[in-house]
């Protein structure tokens, strides 16, 4: 699923009002900030955030100009009877031809606003919707009527619960939300279900381990996170693009060493690792960059990498196979290096055998620089 954005509008009010709810808002991981142009270096010293404005022009500095306030968009100004002759349309079109990157605002009063807001969709980058009385209905003819065009569309909300029927309508949902709340709790759980319906399961299936065998010394990664993972949580990772095997965190004691639980020892430098929908060679990743955590139910999440070590080790060999597929990996030659059993447990490689099920993630086509492709290859 597409990234779903959270939006804070903090537009009315004093300044230390609004203050509290940008900062639950930046604490949480909200995506950007509304409010009005002389907050915009406000917001800037709080911390790093897009922030958006409303205006008529870009002098404020805001990353994102929104207009529609004063105009016909709030109900300030009437609708004419041409829509692209109106007030906002047209300070929307000289914007966009300056280069800005421009959000349209429309209250819903009835069915001529849903019109009007379909017609700045069409010019702005961003089309941002409210209602005088919350419902679902306009949002689903916008979203339909916009699904070919490039406006995100960002609803307006006053609680979590909006916000989850906002971004589950029609399937697709809305792209984001504008949440209109200063309750911290709803501030978090807002962004809390953003970021837990980004995360498609991904299908993991057993494969039975065919082959286990020590190899010489080569070199290896460890990459480890910002994240703490927990047990059956970690990593897929694979020599052949087309099937990966999940590989555990290093979330267990052991007689050797203290937990690690924010580790994964990943394997050798050739190896793929998934990344979203995406593959990258573990070699490539470095500090700041995303990674995809995964469970031994398939749930996804994402985390970020603290760093990455690359030493020399002794290697082993791992083959399964899955149907008619075998698939490879090599990891280290550690205890304290595991695999994810079938029934969710850590599995060693050092106790690893034949015969034994482990958990897989089988693709279909090819890859093209991490990206998936429909043409035939064979890896082995």
């Amino acid at each position: 699923m597409e990234k779903k954005s959270v939006w804070i509008k903090a537009d009315k009010g004093r300044w230390e009002e609004q203050k509290e709810r940008i900062t639950t808002g930046l604490e949480s991981g909200a995506d950007c900030v509304l409010v009005n142009p002389g907050d915009v270096e406000k917001v800037r010293g709080l911390g790093n955030i897009t922030v958006a404005a409303f205006a008529r022009d870009n002098r404020s500095g805001a990353d994102i100009v929104v207009v529609g306030i004063r105009g016909e968009g709030d109900g300030t100004k009437p609708l004419p009877q041409e829509i692209p002759g109106s007030f906002d349309v047209n300070a929307a079109i000289l914007l966009t031809d300056k280069g800005v990157t421009v959000g349209g605002y429309v209250v819903i009063k009835d069915k001529n606003y849903e019109r009007f807001a379909a017609e700045m969709g069409k010019i702005c980058d961003y089309l941002l919707v409210t209602g005088t009385d919350w419902k679902v209905i306009p949002l689903e003819n916008l979203i339909a009527d916009l699904q070919r065009e490039k406006v995100k569309i960002i609803f307006g909300v006053k609680s979590a619960e909006e916000a989850r029927l906002a971004f589950k309508t029609l399937e697709k949902g809305a792209d984001g939300v504008l949440l209109d709340s200063g309750n911290p709790q709803e501030i978090k759980d807002t962004i809390k279900i953003a970021r837990e319906l980004e995360r498609e399961n991904v299908e993991l299936e057993p494969a039975i381990v065919t082959r286990v065998e020590p190899l010489g010394m080569g070199d290896r990664v460890c990459v480890d996170t910002c994240n703490l993972m927990q047990r059956g949580e970690g990593m897929l990772i694979g020599s052949q693009a087309n099937g990966m095997f999940l590989v555990n965190s290093e979330s267990d004691d052991s007689p050797y060493v203290a937990a690690r639980p924010f580790r994964v020892n990943a394997g050798a430098v050739h190896s793929y690792i998934k990344i979203g929908d995406k593959t990258r060679y573990l070699s490539e990743l470095k500090t700041g960059d995303t990674i995809t955590i995964v469970d031994s139910n398939g749930k996804q999440r994402e985390g970020i990498v603290g760093r990455v070590k690359i030493e020399s080790r002794p290697l082993m060999l791992i083959e399964a196979k899955a149907g008619d597929r075998t698939l490879t990996a090599i990891l280290q030659n550690a205890e304290t290096i595991k695999l994810v059993a079938k029934d969710g447990n850590p599995v060693s490689v050092a106790k690893l055998k034949k015969g034994d099920e482990v958990l897989v993630r089988l693709e279909e086509g090819a890859r093209h620089f991490g990206k998936k492709i429909e043409e035939t290859i064979i890896e082995k």
